[in-house]
């Protein structure tokens, strides 16, 4: 069964190909994936990995855990269930929230 991997600490420059490349040392890689910001399009310096099994998940974590890679160190461990996060209120935050948050003459 694949399992997958939290890999934090990458350099904003690393591609997803760069990604699978390092962790296929370790064994079958099923996907490598780098997060996004959706406002910017710049990498977070976090990614996904999914090793095709436990054995290979756990020698990836112990050769490349605390490892530099690109001038970074990085963070391997296996990744946690994505937590349910609160909802977002609707309220004003003081900035573009309901009416703009600017002054009006009237």
């Amino acid at each position: 069964m694949a399992t997958k991997l939290y890999v934090g600490g990458l350099p904003y420059s690393t591609q997803e190909d760069a990604l699978k490349e390092l962790f296929a040392q370790a064994g079958n890689v099923v996907s490598a994936v780098i997060i996004m910001d959706k406002m910017s399009g710049r990498s977070k310096g976090f990614g996904f990995v999914e090793m095709s099994s436990q054995d290979e998940a756990s020698k990836a974590i112990s050769m490349f855990n605390d490892q530099e890679f690109e001038g970074r160190k990085l963070t391997v461990n296996e990744a946690r269930p994505m937590e349910a996060r609160p909802p977002r209120s609707g309220g004003d935050r003081g900035g573009y929230g309901n009416n703009g948050g600017g002054r009006r003459e009237y």
